[in-house]
């Protein structure tokens, strides 16, 4: 089996255990993790923040983005920019006027928000399908994000349930991994 099937199986594997998971589990799951990510030093040190606007089936850090724009955090989305093919960095201050359903049918800004390079966050929340304890990120499979995270700075902190932590994640030279997981049972430094 090659690298793409590997990756391909793991999708299937992962959504499937995924599936498995009842919506009363997934929302208190979502609040540990929202709890879990408070407690964190880096957390409460970040003064400018990108987010990700969880689909169904990942873990709602949504409450965490209205908390950050309360405290006067510099937050932002991801906007997906048809003309480049390629997700921007947009600042959010309102998110009952600024914000729409995109080409994924994902909450993100609108286009005429403010870019922000993402070499200037302190902190970037990063979804996937599945994370491995050494860092690596299987995503959806399209390289939007790893393309998002290419010029990140700062700390990459990957978002998951426990089910989708994985021994180790097929991976390739061009995709980007996190820094460090965070779940509702845990919070890992990556060794990778």
């Amino acid at each position: 089996m090659n690298i793409q099937e590997s990756k391909a199986a793991l999708r299937k594997e992962i959504r499937a255990r995924l599936g498995k998971m009842q919506a009363a589990a997934r929302v208190a799951a979502s609040l540990e993790i929202c709890s879990r990510l408070r407690a964190q030093t880096f957390w409460n040190n970040s003064a400018s923040i990108l987010f990700f606007s969880p689909l169904t089936g990942e873990p709602d850090i949504w409450p965490l983005l209205v908390e950050a724009l309360a405290a006067g955090k510099t937050c932002a989305l991801p906007q997906f920019d048809k003309a480049t093919e390629t997700y921007i960095a947009r600042r959010v201050q309102n998110l009952q006027t600024e914000i729409i359903t995109g080409k994924f049918g994902i909450r993100e800004p609108k286009p005429n928000r403010e870019s922000i390079s993402t070499a200037t966050f302190d902190l970037v929340l990063v979804p996937g399908v599945a994370f491995d304890l050494a860092g690596r990120r299987l995503g959806r499979g399209m390289g939007y994000y790893d393309r998002l995270l290419q010029k990140v700075r700062g700390l990459k902190a990957g978002i998951a349930f426990d089910g989708q932590i994985e021994k180790e994640i097929p991976a390739e030279a061009h995709d980007a991994g996190v820094d460090c997981i965070l779940t509702p049972s845990r919070f890992v430094e990556c060794a990778g």
